[in-house]
């Protein structure tokens, strides 16, 4: 038996879904196999971190707050019995979500950025502070 075709929404179609009694996420990335729709609304009262949380995301893109929170597998399982479809992406989007992947991907691989800065700062204030107590201990 062949499976079902997933049904499609437009990010338009999930953005109308963004209330406590009816609320979709989409989440999912190329690396995560491609954007999906999940009907939540069912599971609001028994999410872990409150229905407040994923409200706040209702109708919208929920895939980098997904990700960011590190959710375990048990939380991935979960999810997948509230998937309803597929996101459907103009050319436009995919290449817009393309660009914004790089640009993440690119902001990852830049060495550190602040960590660095936060590291030279540390080195100088003690630096300061050693050269600060030799000259006190002279004295």
């Amino acid at each position: 038996m062949a499976p079902e075709p997933t049904k499609e929404y437009t990010m338009e179609e999930v953005s109308a879904h963004n209330k406590v009694d009816d609320c979709w996420l989409v989440i999912g990335n190329d690396a995560t196999g491609g954007a999906k729709v999940y009907d939540v609304s069912s599971y609001l009262d028994d999410h872990p971190g409150g229905a407040e949380v994923m409200l706040d995301v209702g109708g919208k893109d929920a895939d980098e707050f997904f990700e960011d929170i590190g959710h375990s597998n048990d939380a991935r399982d979960e999810l997948k019995k509230h998937m309803i479809g597929v996101l459907k992406l103009s050319q436009e989007e995919v290449e817009k979500r393309r660009l914004l992947a790089e640009k993440k991907k690119s902001a990852g691989a830049g060495g550190g950025g602040m960590g660095v800065i936060a590291v030279v700062v540390a080195v100088i204030a003690a630096g300061y502070f050693y050269y600060k107590n030799k000259v006190e201990q002279q004295s």
